[in-house]
């Protein structure tokens, strides 16, 4: 039943499919169209310091909490608990987010900001969803801890599993997952609109 009327089951299965396609979809296409959007973010953008420096102010914690799941995530090994998992499902989905709206204030561009929300609907949120419904089938344990734990802003309250045993920040971790990748874009696209206020502003 949807919205007070029955669905026949072949709807309800195409709808489903669907949903399961463009989820698959938007986890191929994300990467690149980060790059695409990175290009279009650079011709919109009209920085100044003062925007730059208040974009900062959610850039930089974007990073350090991207940083600090990447060190808490064993992938298909262990359900990720600890760090700012005990807070948040998706911290770095929610590290990029904070990243993504600090750009979007340092470009001083309403079209980015639309582009940035378009984005995240389209591309991140299905792909959210898909990556819970695997944890889902995956940990037996998942269950409970989205309970416990919201999807994406995160409580106030650490949460934390009796059995816990992923263990603190792990520095390899960091680096198998190449997170210092996100650390190295951010700089060079600062650099860029240095760049751009100096010379082609």
């Amino acid at each position: 039943m949807r919205d007070g009327r029955i669905w026949p089951a072949s709807k309800v299965r195409m709808a489903e499919w669907s949903r399961i396609e463009w989820a698959k979809i938007a986890r191929r296409i994300r990467v690149p169209l980060g790059f695409a959007f990175a290009v279009l973010y650079f011709w919109l953008a009209r920085p100044t310091w003062r925007w730059l420096a208040l974009g900062g102010l959610l850039i930089v914690p974007g990073l350090v909490i991207r940083a600090l799941a990447s060190g808490h995530v064993r992938k298909n090994e262990a359900l990720a608990t600890s760090g700012p998992y005990a807070y948040t499902r998706n911290p770095l989905y929610l590290g990029s987010l904070l990243m993504g709206v600090g750009f979007a204030v340092a470009a001083r561009s309403w079209w980015v900001g639309v582009a940035l929300v378009v984005m995240f609907f389209a591309i991140y949120v299905p792909v959210i969803r898909d990556e819970e419904a695997f944890l889902r089938g995956k940990f037996p344990e998942f269950e409970e801890y989205a309970r416990r734990v919201p999807r994406m802003l995160p409580r106030i309250i650490r949460h934390a599993r009796a059995d816990e045993t992923t263990g603190g920040f792990s520095f390899d971790l960091y680096l198998k997952h190449r997170e210092w990748n996100a650390l190295l874009g951010t700089v060079l696209m600062v650099a860029a609109l240095v760049v751009k206020m100096r010379w082609f502003s």
